[in-house]
């Protein structure tokens, strides 16, 4: 365990580590966001283009589908 407290921890929800496939989505959601994209409809166009597919539609993101997965990863 690490003497730094907690609060500073910038995984302090994490209950596990992350699966491969989140590593690559929060990858990709970064170097959207580094491109200046901060609005749903621009991020679901990078994340078609750039990936990964996502899991609930085998491929295409829609809105329904990143609001449904961000809340299951997030639970």
């Amino acid at each position: 365990m690490s003497n730094t407290p907690r609060y500073l921890e910038p995984h302090q929800a994490r209950k596990r580590p992350n699966t491969p496939f989140e590593e690559l989505l929060g990858d990709s959601i970064e170097r959207a966001y580094g491109n200046g994209i901060t609005q749903l409809p621009e991020l679901l166009a990078h994340l078609n283009l750039a990936g990964p597919p996502c899991p609930l539609t085998r491929g295409e993101w829609t809105e329904d589908s990143y609001k449904t997965l961000m809340a299951r990863l997030g639970a």
